[in-house]
């Protein structure tokens, strides 16, 4: 039995899907920028010679890559279009957000509840999902770590692909099968796409290398059932790629992009979920992540919990460190 369990926090809102009881992938969204499947009218902003795409700027200032833009068509002149893409930022390069040409009337953005409704698994909103599990997804996605029986994964997005390197101690051979099953999982609670680099211990031999072949099909379709991507072979230094449609950032995309923002919604998750009796939430973060809370999660804050918000800011805890308490009344 397979299910979505959705949280519609305050600044974005988050997706984890249980399969037999067990989480084997995650979804997060933060709603305001471009995002894949909204419809709006947009300014041609420009139409380079020779080419059939073009730029164009939306009504939030945001620009696109417009593909298959109609020929016709001049620049700062109106168009309709659809965000195919939304912007992805990969280390120091910042990937424009995609759209095309569409008929469609105008929409928003779907929501995450929205999105994950076309899928045959359902889908559940609950207050809050079982204790633990999205802290731990988010602590691995932020550290770009996941740990294994023998080693660890670690994670990294770059301009070319997100990348992901299987460290530990046993033999190499040992080493890239422990990493097979952790290495599926990871791909889903990270929600990956795009090009995916693994680069697996060297094996010397074919017979390693197609063992290793093997098991990674088998625990992609265990794990990602009918996830759509293709692969190679392990080459003879131990690496892999995969390539799936990425429409979206991925977890690791949104730590990496925005460290504050990632942090300062986790702040607002931790402050929502406070269960003790009080008159006042008292915020501690990092003066950073101070300048990132905006008055509306706040007042949201306050309006979902009943209480009032305090912030405070201390330049001693970690940006991630952000930690709330109720105040007894006085």
């Amino acid at each position: 039995m397979a299910e979505w369990l959705i949280e519609n926090g305050i600044g974005e809102e988050r997706a984890l899907l249980y399969r037999s009881g067990q989480v084997v992938a995650a979804r997060l969204r933060w709603p305001g920028a471009l995002e894949a499947g909204a419809v709006e009218d947009a300014t041609l902003a420009a139409k380079p010679a020779g080419s059939v795409r073009g730029r164009a700027i939306f009504a939030n200032g945001e620009e696109a890559l417009v593909d298959k833009r109609p020929r016709n068509a001049s620049e700062g002149s109106t168009i309709r279009l659809i965000v195919t893409r939304a912007a992805i930022r990969e280390g120091h390069r910042h990937k424009l957000a995609q759209a095309r040409p569409s008929n469609a009337p105008c929409r928003p953005a779907p929501t995450l509840a929205e999105m994950l409704a076309d899928q045959s698994i359902p889908v559940k909103p609950v207050r809050q999902f079982p204790s633990g599990d999205w802290e731990e997804i988010w602590n691995q996605a932020w550290e770009g770590r996941r740990a294994f029986a023998g080693g660890t994964l670690e994670c990294s997005v770059t301009p070319a692909m997100t990348l992901i390197d299987v460290d530990g101690d046993l033999p190499p051979r040992e080493l890239a099968m422990a990493a097979v099953e952790p290495l599926s999982l990871a791909i889903g609670l990270f929600d990956l796409g795009g090009s995916i680099g693994v680069d697996f211990p060297t094996l010397t031999t074919r017979a390693d290398r197609k063992t290793v072949d093997a098991a990674l099909d088998q625990a992609l379709e265990y794990v990602l059932s009918g996830w759509d991507h293709e692969r190679t072979a392990m080459n003879g230094f131990g690496f892999v790629q995969l390539v799936a449609r990425f429409a979206r950032p991925s977890l690791l995309h949104l730590m990496a992009s925005s460290r504050t923002g990632a942090a300062a919604r986790m702040a607002i998750r931790r402050a929502e979920q406070l269960e003790q009796t009080g008159r006042r939430i008292v915020l501690t973060v990092h003066p950073a992540i101070r300048a990132h809370l905006k008055q509306v999660w706040l007042d949201e804050l306050a309006r979902r919990t009943g209480r009032e918000i305090a912030v405070e800011a201390n330049p001693a805890i970690a940006l991630e460190a952000g930690h709330a308490q109720i105040v007894a009344d006085d």
